[in-house]
């Protein structure tokens, strides 16, 4: 049985915002990210929207400039119940601006779980991923086991953007979104009920 058979009539669908990011100019982020999009898209409980970093271009954490942009992805991450990054792994870690978007805000994240899909090289992104999870904690956000990982990402999608052989990684998405979806009822629920104090 999943979520989706444990919903009652009262549910409402969950906002599932997909972070991108790396904003290179070459880089396989909205790739990655359009195919996990899709698959989330097929689930009834949830409403699936991207966030690409590379198109809101925050300012640093404290610049006076670009105020707007800070305002408007605000009011993105306050509205989403539930959050993936999809992420590279350069240098052993993860992009900067994905840095500055994780520190620029606060109370966005609070309470709210956050699932990873990663792609690089032999490592597939998983130091990308493992380094992500104690800052997520700092900001009050609960991250999730499973996650998805392209190694030689590449090498896996073809000229359109399509997974050559997408049954494993369909697999694995489909049981890292049932995860995200239990934490987010069960966090959507709590916040709800009482505010969380941070």
């Amino acid at each position: 049985m999943t979520s989706q058979d444990r919903q009652g009539p009262g549910d409402r669908p969950m906002t599932l915002t997909i972070v991108v990011a790396s904003t290179r100019a070459v880089r396989g982020g909205p790739v990655v990210a359009g195919w996990f999009a899709a698959v989330a898209g097929r689930r009834g409980d949830l409403r699936v929207e991207v966030l690409d970093l590379a198109d809101v271009r925050l300012p640093d954490v404290g610049s006076a400039a670009g105020a707007g942009a800070t305002s408007a992805v605000s009011s993105r991450l306050h509205q989403a119940d539930a959050f993936v990054v999809v992420t590279p792994e350069y240098n052993h870690s993860y992009p900067g601006p994905l840095k500055n978007a994780i520190d620029t805000f606060d109370a966005e994240w609070h309470a709210k779980p956050v699932g990873f899909v990663s792609y690089g090289g032999i490592s597939g992104g998983l130091r990308a991923v493992e380094h992500l999870r104690p800052v997520f904690a700092e900001v009050h956000a609960t991250t999730i086991r499973e996650t998805v990982s392209f190694a030689h990402y590449g090498e896996l999608f073809d000229e359109a953007g399509r997974l050559r052989a997408p049954e494993r990684a369909t697999a694995a998405a489909e049981r890292l979104l049932e995860q995200l979806v239990w934490w987010g009822q069960a966090l959507r629920t709590a916040r709800d009920r009482a505010p969380y104090a941070a």
